[in-house]
């Protein structure tokens, strides 16, 4: 019912740049949160960012001032531009969504992208 496909990921060099994008499709009302995760080998799946349908932001420690989230409602897309990469920045990053399919709802669904490999290297 709800498709989030994600793009943008790739080989980067230290200090280079990507810019993900995650758009989401389908039976669709609205998006209350729409969020960033990241896993790398053998750690935990932590949260990388956060935006609100309003536009409210957070973000992990170890990526503030280098991770901007954005999202355009218009779209149901949320970007993530990630500046000053680092090796310690390889993972694979998913996208969540948390959905309302109908007005008729009176609760959300969790939706997760398929994940899209970025790796920081020389």
């Amino acid at each position: 019912q709800v498709q989030l496909v994600e793009s943008g990921g790739g080989l980067v060099q230290p200090g280079g740049s990507l810019r993900l994008s995650c758009a989401a499709s389908g039976s669709i009302f609205s998006i209350n949160d729409m969020d960033w995760y990241r896993q790398a080998p053998g750690k935990q799946r932590e949260l990388v960012a956060l935006i609100t349908y309003g536009g409210s932001t957070n973000y992990a420690d170890s990526v503030k001032g280098r991770f901007t989230i954005s999202r355009d409602n218009a779209k149901n897309t949320a970007y993530l531009q990630m500046n000053s990469l680092k090796p310690d920045d390889t993972a694979v990053y998913y996208c969540y969504a948390s959905v309302v399919r109908s007005p008729r709802d009176r609760y959300a669904s969790a939706y997760w992208g398929q994940g899209t490999q970025v790796t920081v290297s020389s």
